[in-house]
């Protein structure tokens, strides 16, 4: 197992690669000529950018059930008759169940394979994302958006665990960084396409979208998502050896150094989701098209500095060194942000707000990916559990920091730039004092 800290080998995928077409060697040298390989190449390359994208848009789930909905926030606020605050624990909602639903999954998906999991979650998604559109009152609409939190939570832990079954090491970070690529488009083009939906019906239209794109990709996954776990490598032992396994993985400081940092990094971001868009429209006066926009733009960030990520950085420089490098600009980014929305510098208008968050979004590409590469590379014996627990724990602090950006009110914008200050220095004190000591040792078996 490569260390933590140390530069990984580029691994081969693991034995249970994407379907291909019928191995050369099986077939008879007088009926198939050498000149044929060329073909079974094409082959194979189709398949694996197929699977590709199908575990890109599983990844990308959780974006489109969150972002797509955020332009019709305020609409919902005014048409169930309650408060902004109120309305974001809709959004809470939606992060805890996205929590909860990868502990549950993960583990699962250990013992019975990716496939069966992660079809019966889908099929779950769609009919909470009907349930929610035609939600009364707040109260349902909250817990509605748990259930289809809980169901889409299938999709990214089983995208993430496909990826540890086929892959290890630098060829794992690019993958993820590929991944960062297709997903990012969720984020860019969701709250787009979302407000662009505003024109033509309201927010529960907006939830009827998301339960037909469920359908849509449940049938492609039942049609071309191969199964990578095969039956010898599944875990039998059940209920009480997923636990003991997850035990385990917190026995392990550095382990849990990487879930942490990823996690309080993703608060950051999620403080940013669950505040920007009351700062644009509420405080700014922008349109939700306006909104929509500029929040394009700081997913472009995201995903253009996860591709300098995993095309240039990774394999030249080693995880922590990037994973450093993030934290630190995170947090001067951090205080410019809160130093501006707190009006030092005089009134601060969204041009300038806007700049830092892009900074920021960008930023987050450098922790993200490499911080889930290696905690997933300290538990190659239990990638479902591993992966259920790093991203559980990002959405379930994700799902505390939310609601604080709103303490104050809709007026200012002050609360988000705190929360997102406290949560990369909390993030970079981890990292120093649980990852970046020399006494790494291999994980509790």
């Amino acid at each position: 197992m490569n260390q933590p800290g140390s530069q990984p080998n580029t691994a081969a995928p693991a034995s249970v690669p994407v379907p291909t077409a019928t191995p050369l060697q099986t077939q008879s040298p007088d009926v198939r000529p050498a000149p044929s390989a060329a073909p079974e190449l094409s082959k194979r390359q189709r398949a694996g950018l197929l699977i590709t994208l199908i575990l890109g848009s599983l990844s990308a789930l959780p974006a489109l059930s969150i972002d797509m909905y955020l332009p019709a926030l305020p609409d919902v606020t005014e048409d169930l008759n309650t408060g902004a605050a109120t309305v974001q624990l809709t959004l809470t909602a939606c992060l805890l169940g996205l929590g909860l639903g990868q502990l549950i999954v993960g583990p699962m998906s250990d013992q019975l394979g990716r496939r069966r999991p992660l079809l019966v979650g889908m099929v779950c998604y769609v009919a909470a994302s009907l349930a929610c559109a035609v939600a009364p009152t707040v109260e349902i609409l909250t817990a509605c958006r748990a259930v289809q939190g809980v169901a889409g939570a299938a999709g990214i832990v089983i995208a993430r665990a496909v990826v540890r079954d086929m892959f290890d090491g630098l060829a794992m970070a690019r993958f993820f960084s590929t991944l960062m690529l297709i997903s990012g488009a969720a984020p860019i083009l969701a709250p787009v396409f979302g407000g662009q939906l505003l024109r033509l019906t309201d927010w529960r239209g907006v939830f009827l979208t998301l339960a037909a794109s469920g359908l849509v990709l449940t049938l492609i996954v039942a049609r071309w998502l191969p199964e990578t776990l095969p039956p010898g490598k599944r875990d039998g032992g059940g209920v009480g050896a997923a636990l003991r396994a997850m035990g385990g993985l917190f026995k392990d400081r550095v382990f849990t150094g990487y879930l942490l940092v990823g996690s309080l990094t993703f608060a950051a971001l999620f403080a940013y989701v669950a505040a920007s868009p009351f700062v644009v429209q509420e405080i700014y006066g922008a349109s939700p098209q306006t909104f929509s926009l500029l929040f394009m733009v700081n997913s472009i960030a995201l995903v253009a500095v996860s591709q300098i990520n995993g095309k240039i950085l990774v394999g030249r420089v080693s995880f922590n060194r990037i994973i450093g490098i993030g934290l630190t600009l995170l947090i001067l980014v951090s205080v410019a942000l809160l130093l501006l929305t707190g009006g030092v510098f005089g009134e601060a208008g969204l041009v300038a707000v806007s700049i830092g968050l892009f900074c920021l979004m960008g930023l987050m590409a450098l922790v993200l990916p490499n911080a889930n590469s290696e905690g997933l590379m300290r538990a190659p014996h239990a990638a479902g559990s591993a992966s259920a627990l790093l991203g559980a724990s990002q959405f379930f602090i994700g799902a505390v920091a939310s609601p604080l950006v709103g303490v104050a009110g809709e007026d200012t914008a002050v609360p988000m730039a705190v929360v997102q200050l406290s949560s990369v220095v909390l993030a970079a004190l981890c990292f120093v004092f649980l990852c970046l000591p020399r006494r790494n040792r291999a994980v509790p078996r």
